[in-house]
């Protein structure tokens, strides 16, 4: 059935969502109020999602990459029994840096001789790359973990391993709760990987949570998986030393640690080499990377970093996520100004805009601070898009604190934001000291006003790209048709344009001939 929703009514946005329910038929009316309907979808509906909702807003409404979650990796070769003859399935949750830590487990076993398929019917080993940022994403995890029951039935040998951020959290708990699962292994022990399946081959559960204060996996070249053969990730440090209230990430991934520059910028040059035209510098807080060079008693900095990875070759687009507010400097701003393949496009969480609310979160900065760091950037790089994580519900947060977070949209003009409602997450300190008091009601009526706006300020701001021309790297084949291509800009605007005799990898200049509120459709010129 058709259930027309009608939010933010003052700026006359309109969607239409589709909502099949499988018993009785539930019958709205757009003259339901908001806080009624979402407060039966939220009953009757517990899992429906924004873009169930809002069939526009996949591309905006989502904390991580959606279309990648519980992703199986592979590799462009079909694999082949050789050495162990045994077989090796990796699936992935979360965010770029759990994807980009698959690629280093994926790493570690093919080294020990492990092939590895898509296919989790045929696999010895089944490892799940998990994300604990949410009660909804372990939530997932569980019921994935029921699932693959039946490839234990058919193969009873086979072993199931936690990896990532929901096994350091939880740690022997999941072995306890989760009878399936074999292997327990947090995101700082995948070295132990090999000797840890050992054991469970044997016969033992086996557990490795232990969080370092060094490692970085800087000396293990990641096997690239799902790669288009254009764009990669490059890991540049581990962990999180910013204690925000709300997030679990310092708990599930230590204290920060910067992987060796000299390492980095060889991973950037045999990507290169290899055909790669696209690499992103992956961080918690890439902002605070630094790493002193014993040899020549040099410190590096981020902005140093940028630089030395930008010279690796001038077709080698650089970009970086994720920037904190207190730790940008212009520096970093002057050298994306210096080189033409940084690319002009900043990932900055505001997270709310309320100063009462961002002290509570333990953000460090208040409304001021960010948006003197919005005007150093639209100042330094006029031509820079911002993009931004917001919280909607967060503990105590009022109607005031919420319209300042609206407020502050407007003012930053995000070209792009993750948007999500509180979770409580036990162990942090807002679980510990603050009451999670925002009824979820008012929560979600508030991230669709939220939701709603951000989706105003995309279509506004789209309607102005019409007749510009930008420099896009081919990515792959558009969906919508084989003799379209695909690419993004430096902003990270994706355009849609016909193939002609370009390929993924080429640069192209491409005029904007239309647009949607999430696309660009232009021509080669």
């Amino acid at each position: 059935m058709t259930v027309p929703l009608s939010l933010r009514e003052g700026l006359g946005v309109r969607f239409y969502g589709r909502i099949i329910f499988q018993r009785s038929p539930i019958i709205f009316s757009p003259n339901h109020g908001h806080d009624s309907l979402l407060s039966l979808l939220i009953l009757a509906l517990p899992k429906i999602t924004m873009a169930e909702i809002y069939p526009g807003l996949e591309t905006i409404d989502k904390t991580h990459d959606e279309s990648r979650q519980g992703e199986a990796l592979s590799i462009a070769q079909p694999a082949t029994k050789k050495s162990t003859g045994k077989f090796l399935y990796v699936e992935s949750y979360g965010c770029a840096m759990n994807f980009s830590d698959s690629e280093i487990i994926a790493s570690i076993m093919v080294a020990e001789g492990f092939s590895v398929t898509k296919n989790h019917n045929e696999a010895d080993v089944l490892l799940i790359n998990t994300c604990s940022i949410r009660e909804k994403a372990e939530d997932k995890i569980r019921l994935r973990i029921s699932e693959l029951k039946s490839v234990k039935k058919k193969k009873p040998g086979a072993l199931i391993g936690i990896m990532g951020c929901m096994a350091e959290r939880l740690k022997t708990q999941l072995l306890d709760e989760e009878k399936m699962v074999d292997l327990v292994v947090g995101p700082d022990a995948y070295r132990e990987l090999p000797s840890l399946v050992k054991s469970a081959e044997d016969g033992t559960k086996a557990i490795n949570v232990l969080l370092s204060r060094e490692e970085t996996y800087a000396d293990i070249n990641p096997v690239r998986l799902n790669s288009n053969g254009i764009v990669a990730f490059i890991s540049i440090m581990r962990g999180c030393d910013n204690m925000c209230s709300f997030c679990v990430v310092p708990f599930t991934r230590g204290r920060e640690r910067s992987r060796d520059a000299e390492s980095i910028v060889r991973e950037a040059e045999d990507l290169f080499n290899n055909g790669y035209r696209e690499v992103t510098l992956l961080g918690q807080n890439v902002d605070s990377y630094k790493w002193e060079n014993e040899d020549s008693n040099e410190t590096i900095s981020f902005a140093n970093l940028l630089e030395m990875v930008a010279k690796v070759n001038p077709l080698l687009r650089v970009r970086f996520s994720t920037s904190h507010p207190k730790d940008i400097t212009d520096d970093v701003l002057y050298t994306i100004k210096k080189y033409h393949n940084i690319c002009k496009y900043i990932h900055l969480p505001v997270q709310s805009g309320s100063s009462r609310v961002l002290e509570l979160m333990n953000r460090t900065y208040n409304r001021e601070w960010y948006k003197s760091k919005v005007d150093s950037i639209r100042k330094i790089l006029p031509d820079c898009t911002i993009s931004a994580d917001i919280i909607s519900g967060f503990c105590t947060e009022t109607e005031e604190d919420h319209l300042e977070t609206l407020s502050m949209m407007d003012y930053v003009r995000y070209s792009m934001a993750y948007m999500f409602t509180y979770s409580e997450r036990p162990g942090t300190l807002a679980a510990r000291t603050l009451k999670d008091d925002v009824p979820e009601l008012i929560k979600s009526r508030r991230l669709q006003e939220i939701v709603d706006l951000q989706h105003v300020h995309q279509a506004e701001d789209n309607k102005s790209e019409p007749g510009k021309v930008y420099e896009v790297l081919v990515e792959g084949t558009s969906k919508r048709s084989k003799e379209q291509l695909f690419g993004r800009n430096s902003q990270n605007k994706v355009l849609i344009f016909p193939k002609g005799n370009l390929k993924p990898g080429d640069y192209a200049n491409v005029k904007v001939i239309s647009a949607t509120s999430a696309t660009l459709i232009g021509e080669v010129i």
